[in-house]
Parts: structure tokens; sequence; C-alpha cells
């Protein structure tokens, strides 16, 4: 019987320098798109994917993303009182989604720990990586995609995306060469390049926020050396683990939006709300009369 993906790991430990001084003492993760904050657009697409259940990996200071999924009984009464059952139904479907459960990483050591800290929650089973820096607008959700790719290669998969080369050395860029019978959508990795310049990059795609991987990554990832920062990069495991068995990268279908970057933050916000049945018109309308 083929392996499945019935959980996902998001890893929210960071300290959100780049949007500082709003993060001083908010995570960044929290940071609202439009009225909704960042995480929850995440985890409404592993809903929306088939996803049971959720691992979130927090640090000091980051309390605030508990009590956003957690009952707030105050609330869902006072609303109740006021007959605002809109609000009410919304605010009880946040903490009735999915299961939750929460990791502390006590230190900030990079995107290879947080997932290293997971090991006991998710078990010896696949599983997928979200990153909140991504909000991915697709028809079909992006993880979704990747669960039914998973479901014929049995192996990881990386998302990608092309980029230009002008910003492609703010990504890790794949190197390999495409699989035959999916549209040139998927690519056997060879190598897993962190950051190159626009001259050594191996390609135009770059590695985004949406992973599944299988469950011999721990075990290379207690092996992977800190690099960088002092971190362990998950981008070094993923070169160990092609020792061991076959990686994948997934060209998928969707637009993706940049939310850890303050202009790809603005561009979601703007963006997703004129998409919005309630604010999109008067919104346009306002834009429409900027003198810029």
């Amino acid at each position: 019987m083929p392996l499945q993906i019935a959980k996902a790991v998001f890893p929210a430990a960071g300290l959100g320098t780049r949007f500082l001084p709003a993060t001083k003492a908010q995570p960044k993760e929290m940071l609202p798109l439009v009225d909704k904050p960042l995480i929850q657009y995440v985890i409404e697409e592993a809903v929306a994917s088939g996803i049971r259940n959720i691992t979130i990996i927090t640090g000091r200071g980051k309390n605030a993303i508990e009590d956003h999924f957690d009952v707030s009984y105050e609330l869902e009464h006072v609303l109740e009182l006021r007959g605002k059952q809109d609000q009410l139904n919304e605010v009880r479907q946040i903490s009735n989604m999915i299961n939750f459960s929460y990791v502390r990483q006590k230190e900030a050591l990079g995107l290879g720990h947080a997932i290293l800290v997971s090991r006991d929650a998710v078990g010896n089973e696949p599983f997928a990586v979200m990153l909140g820096d991504d909000i991915i607008d697709s028809e079909v959700p992006c993880l979704r995609q990747m669960m039914d790719l998973f479901e014929k290669l049995q192996a990881s998969i990386i998302a990608t995306c092309e980029v230009p080369k002008s910003e492609i050395s703010h990504y890790g860029v794949i190197r390999g060469y495409p699989v035959d019978g999916f549209n040139g959508r998927v690519v056997r990795v060879q190598d897993v390049v962190e950051k190159p310049s626009a001259a050594e990059a191996p390609s135009n795609l770059a590695i985004i926020g949406r992973y599944i991987l299988m469950p011999e990554i721990f075990g290379v990832l207690e092996k992977t050396a800190s690099g960088k920062g002092n971190e362990i990069q998950l981008t070094d495991a993923i070169r160990l683990l092609l020792e061991q068995q076959p990686v994948y990268a997934y060209m998928f279908q969707g637009t993706r939006y940049d939310a850890g970057d303050k202009l790809g933050f603005l561009k979601a916000t703007v963006e997703f709300a004129l998409r919005r049945a309630d604010l999109g018109a008067e919104f346009k309308q306002y834009l429409k009369s900027l003198k810029l």
C-alpha cells in the first residue's frame, strides 16, 4: 500500500528580524494579511490538502500562535451575546479546523534543527513541511498537488518555482534533470546549492517553502554539521539525503507571494484585498484615485 501524508510541520520559532520593530513583541507568523494572520493561510492550505495533524515548532515569545488556534471562551461568549453569528462561526472554525501539537525549539538553530525537534511528534512516516514566508494562491492547494505527486513517486519532494537571475542569490537552487511523463514540472534532484551567485546558479529553479520529506531525513539531520550562522541547514541535510535515496523538485501551479519580504508582503496584501467580495471594488476605486 502506498505511503500517505497525514502530518505537517510548521516551523515558527524564527525571530522575524526582517519585520522589526513590528515583530519585537509579536510573532512574524501573526502579522495580518488583510484580516487573517499569515500562519492561518498556510494552515488552511494544509487542511484543504487533507492534512489531519499539524505540529507547530514554537519558541520564546510565540504564545500568540497557540492562543490564536485555541478556544477563546470569553470572545465566543461576547460574540454570542451580541448576536454576531458570522464572526462567532469564524472564530470557532479557527480552533476546530485541525489537530494541533506544539514543540518548543529552545534555540533558533536553523530550519533543519526546527524539523529535527519535531521527530517525536512526526514518528516514522513521511510528512510535509510548510513555511509561513510563502503564501501560495492556487486553484488546487500547492501541498495537495505535492501529495498527489508523492502518491506516484513515494519520495521526498521540494516545491520550486522559476525566479529571475537577479533574485536567484536569495534562494536555495536545484540542479537536476527533468523526469519524463510530468510535462516538464518534475525534476530529479542531483544537488541543492544554497544562495549561489547568478553566474554560479545551476538553474533558475528556486526552493519554495513547501516540502514533503521521508522520515530518513531525521537521521540525516542528526549528522548534519552546523553551517552558516551556526545553524543546521535543511539544504545541507537534503544534499546528504540524496546519497541515500531520490529527491524530486516540483514546479507547482499557482502564484507565490514572498510574505517574508516587506515588498512581497505589501503586494500580497493589495492583491488579496482586491479579490475580496466585501473589499475589492471599493479598494480598487481607492487605488485608482491615488496620484502616483
